[in-house]
């Protein structure tokens, strides 16, 4: 399978049709209960749901929603043992890196055949339906919305260090950083992802440094159908990284994960932050930070003045083992669409799934500032589809995760690593094809 993310993500348009339901057994009054199970749970996202499916109920009085919501750092295990079972769950959040092995071991239902006559599939962008489609037609989740990195920094901070502007590039970022760095003030310069999802970071700034001759397709690929891994700016992309880390980062960020990040960024002991735009939502509500302290910048860009924008996305979808499955698609039309899909991204700080958000201020002004810069640059920030609906890319991520924590901690070489990372990309790809 190959899901397509495109810049077309940031257009939306609103629809309020309320979605009708029908019965599959349940209660003895006719009361279907749906098991749903989130995956990137925080507590403030989670109340956001909470009201949504509250507002489901009541416009569905013969359904009730059970939402369970494992913490982040499990949550994806627990949703497979509950998937493996065959019965414990009903809607649940896929995500692009989990689809793919979850459909492929038959745990997911298509939905292809509701949504075909579904009025908000005509709502949803290009991005979105290119997302929700698989090569051969299928439909395993709906996207909720899209994330995509950018730089979040701290003005106050910057501005005491002497800088005018913030980084552009990977190595004034490492230049800043350093610079900012006083371990005797316990204060840093970048929030280094060194724990869960390590590997995404350190692909972000070698997809940055091979910008010129990568695969739009398939961000870990160069157009000649060899790995990003393979190429000689990849050595110089992760020795970067390295100097970043020793040089501007936190020493326990070896270990940081998403949390741990947004919380050293937040409370100002880091002045850099790559993160997903969802931390702006976060960051509004936390009572360590004011507005005028932060906001963003465009993704930092590598030697040849480009950045490579790897759009990600997860959603909602139906769990092939649920005796309910006209009900839980039901509620996953519901929240895809209207008021409800509006409010999730909103509130989550989503890049949204209807075309008519393109004309919505709220993603024109602030934080957002950034990825509408980089929306008219296609250029200079070009988007590009990583292949994370492939079978085996959990496999990938704790493998690449457990790297990069090697490298940080002097127990490989950034060409011994690459060269790893070359040979298992090369090796998938080929058993792929035979």
């Amino acid at each position: 399978m190959k899901y397509k993310i495109t810049a077309t993500a940031l257009a939306l348009a609103l629809t309020t049709a309320a979605t009708a339901c029908s019965g599959g057994g349940g209660a003895a009054d006719g009361t279907v209960t749906l098991q749903m199970v989130e995956s990137l749970t925080n507590p403030a996202r989670t109340e956001v749901l909470k009201e949504l499916l509250e507002d489901f109920e009541r416009k569905n009085p013969k359904i009730k929603v059970n939402l369970v919501s494992p913490p982040t750092a499990q949550a994806d295990q627990k949703i497979q043992q509950m998937l493996q079972s065959g019965s414990s769950v009903d809607t649940l959040e896929v995500r692009d890196i989990t689809v793919g092995s979850w459909s492929n071991n038959g745990w997911l239902y298509d939905m292809s055949g509701e949504l075909k006559s579904w009025p908000g599939w005509r709502n949803l962008t290009a991005a979105a339906t290119e997302a929700a489609t698989d090569s051969r037609g299928k439909t395993y989740f709906v996207p909720y919305g899209f994330y995509g990195l950018s730089l979040f920094y701290r003005t106050d901070v910057i501005a005491e260090a002497g800088y005018d502007q913030p980084p552009r590039t990977w190595d004034e970022l490492r230049e800043q950083a350093s610079t900012i760095q006083d371990t005797g003030k316990r204060r840093y310069g970048y929030a280094f992802r060194g724990g869960a999802g390590a590997v995404s970071n350190a692909a972000a700034i070698i997809e940055a440094y091979v910008a010129d001759r990568i695969d739009p397709a398939n961000g870990y690929k160069l157009s000649d159908g060899s790995t990003i891994f393979s190429a000689p700016e990849a050595e110089d992309a992760l020795a970067t990284y390295l100097q970043l880390f020793k040089e501007g980062s936190p020493p326990s960020s070896v270990a940081w994960g998403y949390p741990e990040m947004v919380e050293g960024f937040s409370n100002g002991s880091t002045a850099f932050l790559l993160q997903d735009p969802e931390v702006i939502a976060t960051l509004r509500e936390s009572s360590s930070i004011t507005p005028k302290q932060w906001t963003t910048a465009p993704l930092l860009t590598g030697p040849s003045g480009k950045a490579v924008q790897p759009l990600a996305t997860a959603g909602w979808g139906v769990a092939e083992g649920s005796k309910h499955k006209a009900e839980a698609v039901a509620l996953v039309k519901f929240l895809s669409e209207g008021e409800a899909s509006a409010t999730f991204t909103r509130k989550n700080s989503l890049i949204p799934i209807l075309k008519q958000a393109a004309d919505d201020p709220f993603y024109k002004t602030g934080p957002w500032a950034s990825y509408v810069t980089m929306n008219k640059n296609p250029r200079t920030y070009l988007t590009v589809a990583q292949p994370r609906d492939v079978p085996w890319f959990t496999e990938w991520t704790q493998k690449g995760d457990a790297d990069v924590q090697k490298l940080l901690l002097g127990k490989t070489t950034p060409k011994v690593l690459l060269a790893d990372w070359d040979a298992y990309w090369t090796a998938k790809w080929k058993s792929e094809q035979s």
